[in-house]
């Protein structure tokens, strides 16, 4: 089969034969992988782009010093959520709070200088936050970049009491130069430089001091459209209970159990899915071989009445 890549695809091709480093050209594969068309035709060749792509990972890593736990941080439980804000506003803080993570938290600014990775449980799943260095004007770290393409979505953190629409259109700015965009919107920059559309979520953070519920009725006004926005305390401990389920909501997936005829159903360890995901799908987590056996199940939850019995292809709901 043809891969019919498109004209983009081979200019990105000669920017990455003239790249000098190994960050520039990690740079130019990912977006080659981007703009690339998914069929059988390019699977080949998307493997080779990735195995290329792990080698310079590996050897940007030894020239710049920085630690690889710090900057390729394995995907763990139901999905993997980059934290990014500008300097003091609460990040670590937020991360300490609502996961098993102990980032480093201050009151002066870029405390946090590496990746920081936390498991936060909801209900019975688990989801992974990695805390992340500061967004400033200066240009982000090619191991950061390579994180917010990698997550599965993001949590935007601004700082209630002090100019949060600024700060918003400081982070923007940052995540337009990595490509980066939300809800089918570019993150405010020029639409077709935009390679990565992101879900996120907006987390106004200091809800405890002046002028926080004001600041957020702006924000919230100014961007409800393409990205929902949750005020919370951090460091009070106000609304963290609200903000995990806003989390969940955000990341669009559902939560299925296996059960055994005869048995009750094992609620200890769901089969995490995107939200529209049928049977079929359901019984490739289980198994491959499981999935291409497998003609019907019965269903408890989503269906006319417990039990029912439904075809592969029936669309499944969170909790059945």
């Amino acid at each position: 089969m043809p891969a019919n890549l498109p004209p983009q695809y081979f200019e990105a091709e000669k920017r990455f034969r003239l790249a000098k480093s190994p960050e520039e050209k990690i740079a130019t594969l990912e977006e080659m992988l981007a703009i690339m068309p998914k069929h059988k035709g390019t699977d080949h060749l998307r493997g080779e782009l990735r195995a290329r792509i792990a080698k310079l990972t590996q050897l940007a890593a030894k020239k710049s010093g920085v630690r690889r736990a710090s900057m390729a941080i394995d995907k763990e439980g139901a999905a993997q959520i980059v934290v990014v804000g500008v300097p003091n506003c609460g990040k670590s803080q937020l991360v300490a709070s609502i996961t098993n993570a102990s980032p480093a938290v201050a009151e002066y600014p870029f405390t946090t200088q590496g990746a920081t990775p936390g498991m936060m449980v909801f209900e019975n799943i688990q989801i992974q936050l990695i805390d992340t260095p500061p967004l400033s004007p200066q240009p982000m770290p090619w191991w950061l970049r390579h994180m917010l393409i990698r997550a599965d979505a993001l949590l935007i953190v601004v700082d209630l009491s002090d100019a949060p629409l600024s700060q918003m259109e400081e982070i923007m700015a940052q995540l337009v130069k990595a490509r980066v965009g939300f809800g089918g919107r570019e993150a405010g920059g020029e639409a077709e430089i935009i390679l990565y559309c992101k879900k996120a979520l907006i987390v106004g953070n200091k809800l405890d001091l002046g002028g926080a519920c004001e600041n957020f009725a702006a924000l919230e006004g100014k961007y409800k459209d393409f990205l929902p926005a949750i005020p919370i305390s951090a460091k009070e401990g106000t609304g963290l209970e609200e903000l995990k389920g806003a989390i969940y909501q955000m990341l669009n997936i559902i939560c299925v159990y296996t059960k055994v005829p005869g048995q009750k159903p094992d609620f200890t360890e769901p089969i995490v899915l995107a939200r529209g995901s049928t049977v079929g799908g359901a019984a490739a987590e289980v198994h491959k071989d499981f999935a291409q056996k497998l003609k019907y199940a019965r269903i408890w939850g989503s269906g006319k009445h417990d039990g029912l019995m439904v075809k592969r292809d029936h669309i499944l709901e969170d909790g059945d």
